[in-house]
C-alpha cells in the first residue's frame, strides 16, 4: 500500500481501517473524466441491487432513501471543494490531476473512496482507486460482509466506465462520448 500515489494523503483515513483495497487501470482521460464517468455510471443491474440492498439493510434496522438513477455528468460538474456533493458522496479532499478522495457516511459505516493518479507517458496515466471502510456499530460488518462480493464486481466496472472502456457515459461539450 506504501507504494500508492498520494498516499500520504489518504494516510489519516487509512489509519485503523476495518477494510481497504485497491484497484488500478490506465486510462487517458484526466481526472474530471474520469471521475464524470465513474460517477455517471449507473447500469440496470446495479439499481437492481440497490433495490435489494433496500430490503437487506430495513432487516439491519436502516433505510435507504430511494435507488440511485443513471446521470450523465461533464467533467465540469465534479466538485474538487471538500464538503460538497459528488454522485452520492461527499468531497473530502482533491488535487486536480492528482487524486480525489471522497466520502459517503451512514450509520453503520464511513466508506472512503480515493483516486489517486500516476502520470505515465503521453497522455496516460496509470488510475489506483482505494476503497477505505471504517465500522461504526455492528452493522458495519454485518453489512459489509454481506455486500463486499457486489463491492468488488461494481467497483471493478465503475472503473472500466471511468477509464472509457464500457458504456457511454461521459458528456463532453454537450455531447455524450
Amino acid at each position: 500500500m506504501t507504494s500508492l500515489p498520494h498516499h500520504a494523503k489518504f494516510a489519516p483515513y487509512l489509519e485503523n481501517a476495518d477494510h481497504v483495497d485497491v484497484k488500478t487501470i490506465e486510462s487517458d482521460r484526466n481526472l474530471r473524466e474520469f471521475m464524470a464517468a465513474m460517477f455517471g455510471y449507473m447500469p440496470t443491474w446495479m439499481q437492481f441491487l440497490y433495490r435489494v440492498r433496500a430490503v437487506f439493510v430495513r432487516f439491519l434496522g436502516m433505510r435507504q432513501d430511494g435507488v440511485p438513477s443513471a446521470v450523465t455528468l461533464a467533467p465540469e460538474d465534479i466538485s474538487f471543494t471538500p464538503g460538497e456533493r459528488a454522485a452520492f458522496f461527499t468531497v473530502e479532499a482533491a488535487e486536480e490531476e492528482a487524486y480525489y478522495l471522497a466520502s459517503a457516511k451512514e450509520s453503520h459505516l464511513d466508506a472512503y473512496l480515493g483516486i489517486s493518479v500516476e502520470p505515465l507517458s503521453g497522455n496516460t496515466r496509470r488510475y489506483h482507486m482505494v476503497t477505505i471502510v471504517h465500522y461504526n456499530k455492528w452493522t458495519g460488518p454485518a453489512y459489509f460482509n454481506v455486500i463486499r462480493p457486489f463491492h468488488h464486481l461494481v467497483v471493478r466496472q465503475m472503473l472500466r466506465a471511468a477509464a472509457g472502456e464500457i458504456g457511454p457515459t461521459l458528456k463532453v461539450g454537450g455531447q455524450t462520448a
